[in-house]
């Protein structure tokens, strides 16, 4: 209600100062406008593709926790305290680790705020730039944007200029695809032959630098895989040890029974 009235007392201020000096009013329709923008759709698809790849991780990890929780409370009954604090601790590791893993993609400065950052915003810039241009050549006083909570209670069609900006965010586009290809064809034309052996030196040390890469990765894999082992193979030995102990105690209470029940046999005997 406040920004309607907001809207009214603003409207009602430029047509009395409209006949007074001759004010120009247009308006822009943005989600038009960047529909119609090839790079800004190409943008957030690419965003889009980001954000399902890292919800899918999040998910991942959140139903491993909950397995590890179900595990841990389907066995606990059979496991000693320190087996018992040891699937807690890593339980509380793992949550830990989920809610970093949050914090770093959809974080107030995470990993989603720096993409969109990065692909959507200089094309926004574009769109903006665009505006700004028309509104000082065509003198505008006013340029509303039509989809915003600023609520347009009547617009008429003849005050859009979200064709004209388009139109410009083309020819712009075109100039700038123009002078990346001149610039390509001097930086080609001015390059030695020998650059070519720099490349491949280039490339050789970079490829190098990613296998160390990978080597590290799987290092880590490779030292986890063996940290799991090492708590499985130490859970399956108090286990073993604690069965040992069972049978052992089992063997002593037959041995007693039998041991009691002949000395009753001679008791009874004797009396006989």
């Amino acid at each position: 209600m406040k920004k309607i009235f907001l809207l009214v007392v603003l409207l009602f201020s430029v047509s009395t100062s409209w006949s007074q000096r001759g004010q120009i009013i247009a308006y822009i329709d943005m989600e038009y406008i960047l529909e119609n923008v090839p790079e800004y759709l190409q943008a957030q698809n690419t965003l889009d593709s980001k954000v399902a790849k890292w919800r899918k991780k999040l998910d991942k990890q959140t139903r491993h926790i909950e397995v590890l929780k179900s595990d841990l409370a389907n066995e606990k009954a059979i496991l000693t305290k320190d087996l018992i604090e040891e699937k807690e601790e890593e339980i509380t590791l793992k949550q830990i680790e989920l809610r970093r893993l949050e914090s770093l993609y959809f974080g107030p400065k995470g990993d989603m705020f720096l993409v969109r950052k990065q692909l959507v915003k200089p094309i926004q810039d574009q769109v903006y730039n665009a505006i700004q241009a028309i509104a000082k050549r065509k003198k505008y006083d006013f340029v509303f944007e039509k989809s915003s909570d600023l609520v347009m209670l009547y617009s008429n069609k003849k005050y859009d200029i979200s064709d004209l900006v388009l139109s410009t965010i083309d020819r712009t586009r075109l100039s700038n695809k123009k002078k990346e290809e001149r610039n390509k064809k001097r930086e080609k034309a001015s390059t030695p032959k020998v650059l070519t052996e720099k490349q491949k030196d280039i490339v050789a040390k970079k490829e190098e630098v990613k296998n160390k890469k990978v080597e590290a990765i799987a290092k880590k894999v490779a030292d986890k895989e063996a940290k799991k082992k090492a708590i499985a193979d130490k859970r399956a030995a108090l286990i073993k040890k604690r069965e040992e102990k069972r049978q052992l105690l089992r063997e002593k209470k037959e041995a007693l029974r039998k041991k009691k029940e002949e000395e009753q046999n001679k008791k009874d005997k004797n009396n006989n």
